[in-house]
């Protein structure tokens, strides 16, 4: 195991991950960034994407829509808005959620608060490349 580090990934709901993986690459605010077991200790903001975790030797992806990640020498952990593995992502969801964002873009909402539904477009788009890129 000494080639593992331990990632915890948690949002408001909760842990959502809690395991040893040998590797994951995030989304970073100044660009996508690796992690190995005894990386040098940083923390930073994540955007809105997909962050890949290497564990057993499988590749498993994740939907993220920002947070923070905080990386010691043998731990990660992630404090993300939400993330959701690809095979938890329901498509027909996301894609009504991309719709609902469009149309309050789009102004047919009056009541719309235009930075909110740039964010859930963002997500949704996100989630959706996600789910059809890894099935």
């Amino acid at each position: 195991m000494a080639n593992t580090y331990q990632l915890d990934i948690v949002t408001p709901e909760g842990l959502v991950f809690s395991e040893p993986i040998e590797h994951l690459r995030a989304p970073g605010i100044e660009g996508s960034f690796g992690v190995l077991v005894g990386h040098t200790p940083f923390m930073t903001s994540l955007t809105i994407g997909k962050v890949d975790l290497m564990q057993n030797n499988k590749q498993r992806a994740l939907a993220t829509s920002g947070g923070f990640i905080e990386v010691n020498p043998d731990r990660a952990v992630i404090l993300a808005e939400t993330a959701e593995f690809v095979e938890d992502i329901d498509l027909d969801r996301a894609e009504a959620a991309l719709q609902r964002a469009k149309d309050r873009i789009e102004g047919k909402q009056l009541d719309t608060d235009l930075n909110r539904a740039q964010v859930s477009l963002g997500r949704a788009v996100n989630r959706i490349s996600i789910a059809r890129m890894t099935r």
